[in-house]
């Protein structure tokens, strides 16, 4: 049987668009406190899981203290870190930090009604 888990994070972090005219108002910094929503998708194995959710906390958590409470800009390969550029770059973390679950995707939410979800690919 597939089924389709998923877990939850929190981070905060700052940022400012670098891709937007300087009167755009998210061309100044400012923050947010993410939701980055990890999914996988996978056979329920004989521990009755498709992944332990302490497992996948274990894998995640290393990569979200990189951007906790930094500025995105900072950080190698999020010089205009929007959620379209945010998201592939956790999917590709994540996807390394799992190896064994090539049918992962994501979603990062930067407030209650804005985010962006990235599907599953291969490495």
């Amino acid at each position: 049987m597939k089924v389709t888990i998923y877990k939850s994070f929190k981070f905060d972090s700052a940022h400012r668009l670098t891709g937007v005219p300087p009167d755009h108002k998210c061309a100044a910094m400012h923050g947010h406190t993410y939701e980055l929503i990890v999914y996988i998708t996978g056979k329920v194995d004989a521990s009755g899981m498709v992944i332990d959710y302490a497992d996948l906390a274990a894998a995640v958590e290393p990569i979200l203290r990189q951007i906790d409470h930094k500025v995105l800009n900072d950080v190698h390969g999020l010089h205009n870190p929007t959620t379209e550029v945010l998201a592939p770059w956790l999917w590709r973390r994540v996807a390394a930090a799992l190896p064994g679950h090539p049918d992962m995707s994501v979603e990062v939410k930067e407030s209650s009604t804005t985010g962006c979800f990235y599907p599953a690919r291969r490495l």
